[in-house]
């Protein structure tokens, strides 16, 4: 079993307890923004069974996240669908997360950071850990608040377009998400540069 907290604390016994744990969510929908989030957990922190968002029910998540936006500092970083098809969702992920960090700094003096996965170029020290959202609280608090951020966005989209089934998929490729692009074409906020979304243009160029 990860100690979740092991990261933080090897920071605490240096003296270093400003430390933004990062976390992106939404590379792989073809609609909305890549949202990350930077989060700054207050000292001596324990939340019972906080880990990656992923193994979390939405239930569970929703709960953390509440619990999360009030205890915690943190930076939300979003980068728009077009920018994606501009810069590639590689980049786009790494901007989003420098917007999050961005956003903590203006609040706190921020020490180190903890990265899921992304190495980032910073002016501070920083650690990328693969699979960091279930080896570092941090991470896992940023996954939560990156996730259901995200989520919310793809419910609002559902509310204005409920026959593309965004509620259910969050805008990721399934099945269903391709039969109704297939159907009913594509609304703003697609990412053109996504392989089922060029199928959809193709097939209507064609048309």
């Amino acid at each position: 079993m990860n100690d979740l907290y092991l990261y933080e604390k090897e920071l605490n016994s240096k003296n270093i307890y400003n430390i933004g744990g990062v976390d992106e969510v939404g590379r792989g929908p073809l609609v909305g923004p890549v949202v990350a989030c930077c989060c700054v957990l207050p000292k001596d922190f324990v939340l019972e069974g906080l880990t990656d968002s992923k193994k979390l029910s939405e239930k569970k998540r929703n709960i953390f996240y509440d619990y999360l936006i009030e205890n915690t500092i943190y930076g939300i970083g979003m980068v728009s669908p077009e920018e994606i098809d501009k810069i590639n969702i590689y980049e786009a992920s790494r901007k989003a997360m420098m917007l999050a960090i961005a956003e903590v700094r203006k609040k706190i003096d921020l020490e180190y950071v903890l990265v899921d996965a992304m190495p980032l170029n910073l002016d501070i020290p920083s650690l990328s850990i693969i699979k960091g959202d279930a080896k570092s609280i941090s991470i896992a608090a940023a996954s939560v608040i990156a996730k259901v951020t995200r989520d919310r966005l793809m419910y609002d989209l559902d509310k204005l377009y409920p026959m593309y089934g965004y509620a259910s998929h969050k805008g990721y490729p399934t099945k269903k998400h391709i039969e109704a692009i297939n159907k009913y074409g594509l609304i703003p906020g697609y990412r053109l540069s996504y392989g089922p979304v060029k199928d959809v243009l193709n097939i209507n160029n064609e048309r």
